[in-house]
């Protein structure tokens, strides 16, 4: 990385006058989350899917839930316990000191809740896929979502399948399922997100738009939701600040590109701020 590129993204981190923190997969890697990145990096993390011939994808499909809930459950099951025992990585705490300078709010498709964990207040942080650690009624019965607190899933790890009993619907008793947007599906109710998404909006509408400084950290273009927030919300400053080992191109040269790791990048900028 050009150290050039760098002090740029300092100078419009230090003068601005708000910040929209947009987030993607990329960013829970530092913290030890698996990238689920192509086949080989999904069956790198989940051994025995290989063995079953089964992509993230594929997994990821809610139809598994009235079709095989234990398949879905051992999925989905391992995931809710990784993301609760793991620890979010320095970066976020970057994020926090700098959200404590200026108005600060946060865009996600991650479903793990770590900037919750890391201590971004849950009316900051807008979750465009959903959350893992809320539930939904496979039935519809008017049952609004719920935390998944105490909710415990026991799983053979030589199938991935969840054995024993599976989370239910508090109101009809019937299976719940995490409140998560996922492939193809109808099913999903985004009425928490909605207001998630309300919040955000109306957080953008109180802004000066030209003060305001985007800092994108490892959203890609697979599924460009992330990518198409921060381009849209920095249209009017044009400052936007594209953390992405891969993929950091910023289109027509509206921003700044930083091909690295969201950790140690943000512990770069955090320094240059500080001296």
């Amino acid at each position: 990385m050009r150290p050039s590129e760098l002090d740029r993204a300092a100078e419009l981190i230090g003068g601005a006058g708000s910040l929209l923190i947009c987030a993607g997969a990329g960013m829970g890697v530092d913290s030890g989350l698996p990238d689920f990145r192509g086949p080989e990096g999904f069956w790198r993390a989940y051994p025995p899917y290989r063995r079953l011939g089964l992509r993230f994808e594929e997994l990821a499909d809610p139809v598994h839930f009235a079709d095989d809930p234990e398949l879905a459950w051992g999925f989905y099951g391992h995931r809710l316990h990784l993301y609760r025992r793991t620890v979010p990585h320095a970066g976020f705490g970057v994020l926090l000191r700098w959200a404590q300078r200026v108005p600060t709010r946060v865009f996600t498709s991650n479903v793990d809740g770590q900037f919750q964990r890391a201590g971004f207040a849950e009316d900051t942080v807008t979750e465009c896929h959903g959350s893992i650690h809320h539930l939904q009624c496979t039935k519809h019965c008017g049952q609004p979502v719920w935390p998944a607190d105490g909710v415990e899933i026991e799983i053979d790890e030589s199938t991935m399948r969840a054995v024993g009993p599976l989370p239910s619907c508090p109101t009809c008793g019937a299976l719940a399922r995490p409140n998560i947007l996922m492939f193809g599906d109808y099913d999903w109710l985004p009425d928490r997100t909605t207001e998630q998404l309300a919040r955000h909006r109306q957080f953008l509408r109180s802004l000066d738009r030209s003060r305001l400084v985007v800092v994108e950290l490892g959203a890609g273009t697979a599924v460009p939701t992330v990518r198409r927030e921060s381009e849209l919300a920095s249209a009017t400053s044009g400052a936007l600040i594209r953390i992405n080992v891969r993929e950091p191109q910023v289109r027509h040269g509206r921003g700044v590109e930083l091909a690295s790791p969201a950790e140690a990048t943000l512990l770069e900028l955090d320094a240059l701020l500080s001296a």
